[in-house]
């Protein structure tokens, strides 16, 4: 049975600092101090945590800045449990794998103005944005944090308040601000952005509803509840390189027919949110539900944690 591997990176844990109320932020850097491998503005790792948890976490630094990965972590009492792994477990100089960066926001080509919206510690992926930015000379930008009371990160924050570039909403005191009047209109070389709770999600959606999609980012916290489909038929999974097939029944996901073949595919939200278990497909007509894919990806991969197939058989480069 063929097995393909996860690529993986071998990083320790250099600095582990407050980042706010139950916020952690964890330097990682490789074990002989090495560059990493680079990646986008916002990009994502997988952290491979010890005893088998997979979390996915947008990386805040500088792409620039490439010898270390940073990530700030919140404690979530009601999560999975990765994020209380990290926070009570983790220790300075222990390894800890982390995936290949994937994802990101563009930043550049056309786009000479940024507005980017985030809620909380949503603002992680908008900080490797915005020193990114600033780094490249292209001053151009506004990111809205919303918090109540003190706001995450204030140290990683506090250059781009000075400058202007911040605009903290202390929700406590005033409210949340109306997204649609932060985003203004899709005037030509605007790109906007956001990532917070499920409520700013919508209002933004909807503000940004009749723009272009490829000048519209959203990154989501939990994976939104999929709709069952009473009239989904069972098909049949193929690989096209491990010569390998499968059924895959009414209710079960492609990721649990893979694992089941001995197929070792990355994946961490197992919602569509996250990117970690993209794959290339070769033939057939997928069923995309996930909510990371763009219609240009789409065309190409899926996303195996949600995806489906509209024929008897569906092939993937596997």
């Amino acid at each position: 049975m063929m097995v393909k591997p996860v690529t993986t990176i071998k990083t320790v844990v250099d600095t582990i600092e407050e980042g706010g109320a139950d916020i952690k932020v964890f330097s990682l850097v490789d074990p002989d101090y090495w560059e990493l491998p680079p990646f986008r503005p916002g990009a994502h790792i997988d952290l491979h945590l010890p005893g088998g948890p997979v979390r996915t976490y947008s990386l805040c630094n500088d792409p620039a800045d490439n010898k270390r990965y940073l990530v700030a972590v919140k404690r979530e009492r009601d999560g999975r449990g990765g994020s209380v792994k990290l926070h009570d477990e983790i220790r300075v100089e222990d390894t800890i794998g982390v995936s290949l960066p994937r994802g990101g926001l563009r930043l550049d080509g056309d786009l000479t103005h940024h507005v980017f919206v985030a809620g909380g510690i949503g603002v992680t992926p908008f900080l490797s944005a915005a020193a990114f930015l600033r780094h490249n000379s292209h001053p151009n930008f506004t990111l809205h944090l919303m918090a109540r009371g003190e706001p995450p990160l204030r140290s990683l924050l506090a250059p781009f308040v000075k400058t202007g570039n911040v605009v903290i909403h202390d929700t406590a005191r005033s409210g949340r601000p109306d997204i649609g009047s932060l985003v203004g209109l899709p005037t030509p070389g605007l790109a906007v952005g956001c990532c917070g709770p499920e409520s700013m999600l919508d209002d933004f959606e909807r503000a940004t509803r009749d723009w272009p999609r490829e000048r519209v980012h959203i990154e989501r916290f939990v994976p939104p509840a999929l709709t069952v489909d009473p009239n989904v038929k069972p098909y049949t999974l193929a690989l096209s390189r491990s010569k390998l097939e499968t059924r895959v029944e009414r209710g079960q996901t492609m990721l649990a027919a893979l694992v089941s073949l001995g197929i070792d595919v990355p994946a961490s939200c197992c919602g569509g949110i996250c990117g970690s278990c993209k794959v290339d497909w070769l033939e057939g007509t997928p069923v995309h539900r996930d909510r990371v894919l763009s219609p240009t990806e789409r065309e190409r991969s899926l996303m195996v944690c949600v995806a489906g197939s509209a024929e008897e058989r569906l092939v993937l480069d596997l």
